[in-house]
């Protein structure tokens, strides 16, 4: 047969062993100081909310000093004569700026300044006497000054003899026309630009080559001015090159720069920013308060266990 061992009571001495791992004050203040940055990145993310449905960003950046130096026209020479257009116009220029050139005060085209400080661009010239000048604009449409003026004459009664006789550059000459330059274009977000015709006789072919391999062919019934869009799919400065026809074969050119920014959309990057701050303090704030209930309800229960002691004679108070 077993035989049966007799339990053993333990006695409680009624002593509480002192805590050598839980450290009360230690973790309150450590909770208290993390609720505290948490409490401030929620209040600041509270005051600055990203982009409202119907609000407009902005942005803005602080003037500094225009260029002051200006370009310098090289090409062509002063007092030339050409019996066809377009023709390049070049020099030197200050580096990152734009180059607009103006014929008898009159845009003719517009195209950046290279790293090595030079510009080269392809101009349409006014029957007669042009006075060529270039002006030179910063990153804030700046203009500095004015370069030296190179007066060349355009005569196209000589054109025929140069096999150019299906062209007509007689009678009321061509002209086609746009801003300066298109700046602020995003990629993938459409571009509309306004275009003028003036002179020449209607119909009109106007060919849009847009700098990127594309083009774009618009016939027009007259010369009211109209709107070209377009959509680039990265970002850079694009060469836009627009040629006119008109009825009677008359041709009419320009080039002008087309600035298509890097950066991406400011209320989709602020919408973005604030969701991830919002998905971040949804999680955290759960967390936190879990850990700060379980401290305190450990802290309570040594509380009411000790009063326990106290009060059944257990333990001195």
């Amino acid at each position: 047969m077993l035989r049966r061992k007799p339990l053993l009571h333990y006695t409680n001495t009624g002593k509480i062993r002192s805590h050598e791992h839980t450290a009360y004050i230690s973790l309150t203040v450590l909770l208290l100081a993390v609720g505290f940055c948490l409490t401030t990145v929620t209040v600041g993310a509270w005051d600055r909310p990203g982009p409202a449905a119907g609000s407009i960003g902005l942005t803005g950046v602080m003037p500094g000093k225009p260029p002051t130096q200006g370009a310098r026209i090289t090409t062509p020479s002063p007092g030339q004569s050409f019996t066809q257009t377009p023709v390049v116009i070049g020099g030197t220029c200050p580096t990152n700026t734009l180059v607009e050139i103006f014929k008898n005060d009159i845009f003719a085209g517009s195209t950046p300044c290279n790293t090595d400080g030079i510009f080269k661009i392809e101009v349409d010239l006014l029957i007669g006497a042009n006075a060529i000048v270039a002006r030179v604009y910063d990153a804030l449409n700046q203009a500095g000054p004015d370069s030296n003026t190179v007066n060349v004459t355009y005569n196209p009664g000589i054109a025929s003899a140069n096999g150019l006789s299906s062209l007509n550059f007689g009678g009321s000459q061509l002209i086609i026309n746009t801003d300066a330059v298109f700046r602020g274009a995003f990629p993938n977000k459409e571009m509309s630009i306004p275009i003028d015709i003036m002179g020449g006789r209607a119909p009109y072919a106007v060919n849009i080559q847009w700098g990127d391999s594309t083009n774009k062919v618009v016939s027009r019934p007259d010369n009211a001015s109209f709107r070209a869009a377009h959509t680039y799919a990265k970002a850079g400065t694009y060469q836009l090159s627009l040629q006119a026809t008109d009825a009677d074969g008359r041709v009419a050119f320009l080039t002008v720069a087309s600035i298509v920014n890097g950066q991406p959309d400011p209320e989709v990057v602020a919408a973005t920013a604030s969701n991830q701050s919002t998905h971040i303090l949804i999680a955290l704030w759960p967390l936190y308060a879990a850990i700060f209930a379980m401290t305190i309800s450990f802290w309570a229960g040594e509380w009411r266990e000790r009063r326990t002691l106290i009060k059944n004679g257990l333990l001195a108070a």
